[in-house]
């Protein structure tokens, strides 16, 4: 079933047990009264239950929302006073067409003279209108909790499509200097070693295709997201100096587990840009591991005191908006840490990330 149609209304099964029990109701205390009814009896219950439904749903589909869930209270109490008014002029006008106060009168007479059981016979049908009340009452309740529901229900998924939107946004905000960049280094590289040149190109081709296609799914596998940075280091090394020392150590054993893809790059990327020197030595040691349900991201990269070792906002994806990921995708399943260790000249990056 569509979970549309199931959210407007709700479902069939809890309105046929409903209408069950009051029909059970409706017929359980005339029968304690052990007196023998007429046909007209039972006519008058079958309008009365057929009135009694037709108050619930004009109450809780049009009453209650155009009404009171407007805050239009006058007219939500007017508009339900007319229809328990209405329920007792027609359960009147039943009674007097099919003789129901005459066969009524018969049998109670009937009653008193086998056992002695009186019954009063009012002018009124005060049960009726007690009962009337009651499903309006009733009606009110489910309609109020049916429109607290729908309304969260509603805030979930607008707050689901700006996650979402939000989601594709910081995914497509990868450095697109690098892929220029490489570009320039694979060119260069074909005039010394079109061999080279040419594992180049596939690595940087299979990046793309990674973050063209695989990333659309909402999860990746550890493993892909390791080999994406594998590729992407070796890209990177083309452009840097014999003085540059980078180690990835992934996971070993590794256990392949579903996580949100780019996670690692933002950490990765910032290591290259703000860790390594053209005249110093260098160094950026990355390493994953996974203990249980759990990944740990440790990125660390030399600090140079000629550049500002933080996640640049204007270039790549960014702390902020990595951490701003983490929040939509892992809220409460997550630690990050950013350390800067001027004395031993050390940039530091700590993810635990809980996959289950």
């Amino acid at each position: 079933m569509d979970t549309r149609v199931a959210r407007k209304y709700p479902p069939l099964f809890l309105h046929l047990l409903g209408w069950s029990f009051l029909a059970l109701f409706l017929m359980w205390q005339p029968l304690s009264w052990q007196i023998e009814f007429p046909v007209s009896f039972w006519v008058k219950q079958a309008v009365l239950f057929s009135l009694l439904i037709t108050i619930f749903y004009l109450n809780y589909y049009i009453w209650f929302p155009k009404f009171l869930a407007k805050n239009k209270y006058s007219r939500f109490i007017l508009f339900n006073i007319v229809s328990v008014v209405m329920l007792a002029v027609i359960t009147e006008q039943v009674k007097i067409a099919i003789n129901h106060g005459e066969q009524m009168d018969r049998a109670f007479k009937l009653a008193r003279e086998t056992n002695g059981d009186k019954k009063r016979h009012d002018r009124l049908d005060y049960f009726a209108l007690l009962t009337a009340l009651m499903i309006i009452g009733l009606s009110t309740s489910v309609a109020a909790v049916r429109t607290a529901q729908l309304d969260k229900q509603y805030r979930q998924n607008l707050e689901k499509e700006k996650i979402n939107s939000e989601l594709s946004f910081l995914k497509a905000q990868i450095n697109p200097h690098f892929f220029f960049n490489t570009l320039n280094n694979i060119y260069a590289l074909t005039v010394i070693d079109v061999e080279a040149a040419r594992e180049a190109l596939h690595k940087l081709s299979r990046m793309m295709r990674y973050v063209l296609y695989e990333t659309q799914h909402g999860t990746v596998l550890l493993s892909q997201e390791i080999a994406f940075a594998q590729d992407y280091i070796q890209l990177m090394q083309l452009r840097l100096t014999d003085k540059v020392t980078v180690h990835l150590d992934p996971p070993n054993p590794l256990h392949d587990v579903s996580i949100a893809p780019m996670l690692f790059l933002p950490f990765i990327e910032n290591a290259f840009k703000h860790g390594v020197s053209a005249v110093q030595p260098s160094r950026i040691d990355i390493q994953i591991r996974q203990e249980g349900h759990k990944i740990f991201v440790e990125v660390k990269n030399t600090l140079f005191t000629d550049k500002r070792a933080i996640l640049d906002e204007s270039n790549g994806i960014g702390l902020a908006n990595t951490q701003r990921r983490l929040d939509l995708l892992y809220p409460g399943k997550y630690q990050l840490e950013v350390n800067e260790n001027k004395e031993e000249r050390e940039f530091e990056v700590h993810l635990e990330l809980e996959t289950a």
